[in-house]
């Protein structure tokens, strides 16, 4: 079957992907470069960076915005690649898009910036400045879950500061990322952006010995790892963005079931394949079994479907691999305790040839250090643990091996403030569901992140490096 995306450019070293919700439909075929190609792929992109780094920032911020004008124009065709490889529905999939370019909107205005401080003078004669220059060749990788939003995330800072980018796609969904680097020669000087479908093991090699400034990654904790050594080893800074196991609590409030949709929808969306989806729903025992019973309801309540049909409000698991440690990881949750309150198991029928289906997932009577309270099963799998004390609801909080994101849902405003004195994450809400907005620094600590948030104005602090300079008359 002919790929509909094809970009082989008649290499005899290809990778094929395939449409979860169908899995015998061929969707993308793409050129695997050899040790040859990419090193030729990294000398174009340091020629690259040299030269737009002279380009003033006022006029990299302008190309930058019609770039993302450009996305925005395509938005529809980009959307559909991305449904027919990672499963998520279309209007997800259009929003993922928005949400990456609104996002580099921001950063269009970071450009003019690029992080300037003032500092006093330090003695009677002399100037102090403090200088922020491009990095040069940024090394990107960025997962399948959001195939055009992420790699957005991390070449409209690189760019606007004036570095070059070499992405790495998700060997599962690199169509968006494929596309966006079609826009990009349009608007960007030659080889500004490019694309390598290197192996992982490739990978590693190219950050720890290849001649680029930065790796940014985002992905699971144990690759992070590696790519954490690999930068290690040619001293380069990394930029990690990790997973989570986040949890919301719901302690006080005087809407419930409103409390229960914002916390459905983090949960569900994009199936759960995100790093930022609730995952644990800390409930103050009163409310636990109204909660869990809403909580069901909303699960059993979602169509499940191929995501480019009408109607759909959840589509597949992204690959194979990914739905089979789903199952496995929740049928081990049941197996330890936990009570399917909703779901529980994949799609009858599903798997190879009927698509990588999961059913929306509620677990109740969840132990704190079980498979379901502990484990990042990234898929629609929402756990359900009671409390009495809001000590005990801090101390399931902050006690697990994440620090992504978190929640609160209550009324009362010294638990507001202990809350965001005490939770150990990156990203804090309070009584509302888990979406960051454009501006705001996005990142974790513990193991759901390393080095400089992106998104932001931070993230200027990993795309560019810092000077300090002193003039004397």
């Amino acid at each position: 079957m002919t790929a509909r995306y094809d970009y082989a450019k008649g290499s005899d070293r290809t990778y094929d992907t395939h449409n979860p919700a169908a899995p015998s439909e061929a969707v993308g075929r793409y050129a695997i470069p050899d040790e040859a190609e990419t090193q030729a792929i990294i000398a174009r992109a340091n020629a690259a960076a040299a030269d737009w780094a002279r380009v003033p920032g006022l006029e990299r911020g302008q190309r930058l915005d019609a770039f993302l004008d450009a996305v925005v124009s395509r938005v529809d065709e980009i959307a559909e690649a991305i449904t027919l490889e990672q499963g998520k529905i279309l209007a997800e999939a259009r929003a993922e898009i928005l949400k990456g370019c609104a996002e580099g909107r921001f950063m269009v205005g970071e450009a003019a910036r690029m992080g300037a401080t003032a500092i006093a003078d330090g003695r009677p004669g002399f100037s102090n400045q403090i200088l922020r220059r491009p990095r040069g060749v940024i090394f990107c990788i960025s997962p399948w879950n959001f195939p055009a939003m992420t790699p957005l995330r991390k070449l409209c800072p690189a760019i606007a500061f004036g570095n070059a980018v070499i992405m790495k796609p998700s060997q599962f969904t690199p169509a968006a990322s494929f596309i966006l680097e079609e826009i990009a020669r349009e608007i960007f000087p030659a080889d500004l952006y490019q694309n390598a479908m290197i192996s992982g093991r490739s990978a590693s090699e190219v950050i720890a010995k290849g001649d680029m400034q930065g790796v940014s990654f985002t992905g699971s904790v144990e690759v992070g790892r590696l790519v954490y050594g690999a930068a290690a080893q040619n001293l380069i800074p990394a930029q990690l963005e990790l997973g989570g196991k986040n949890a919301v609590i719901v302690n006080d409030t005087d809407d419930l079931a409103g409390a229960i949709q914002q916390i459905a929808g983090a949960a569900f969306q994009t199936g759960g394949q995100r790093c930022t989806a609730i995952s644990r729903v800390l409930v103050q025992r009163d409310l636990a079994k109204e909660a869990s019973a809403l909580l069901a309801e909303r699960a059993e309540a979602i169509v499940l479907g191929n995501g480019m049909q009408d109607g759909v409000q959840m589509g597949p698991l992204c690959n194979l691999p990914h739905w089979e440690g789903v199952c496995a990881a929740t049928a081990k949750a049941i197996e330890e305790g936990a009570q399917p309150l909703a779901g529980g198991t994949a799609v009858e029928g599903a798997g190879r040839e009927g698509g990588y289906f999961f059913r929306p997932t509620i677990l109740g009577d969840v132990a704190h250090q079980s498979t379901a309270g502990q484990v990042e099963i990234f898929g629609p799998v929402l756990s359900v643990l009671d409390y009495d004390t809001f000590d005990q609801a801090m101390e399931m909080l902050n006690g697990t091996e994440f620090g992504l994101t978190s929640a609160l849902f209550s009324n009362t405003n010294a638990l507001v403030q202990r809350f965001l004195r005490e939770s150990r994450n990156g990203m804090m809400h309070v009584n509302h569901g888990t979406i960051p907005d454009n501006n705001m620094p996005f990142g974790g600590v513990k193991n759901s992140g390393v080095g400089a948030y992106s998104v932001g104005p931070t993230a200027v602090n990993f795309y560019t490096s810092e000077h300090a300079a002193y003039v004397t008359w």
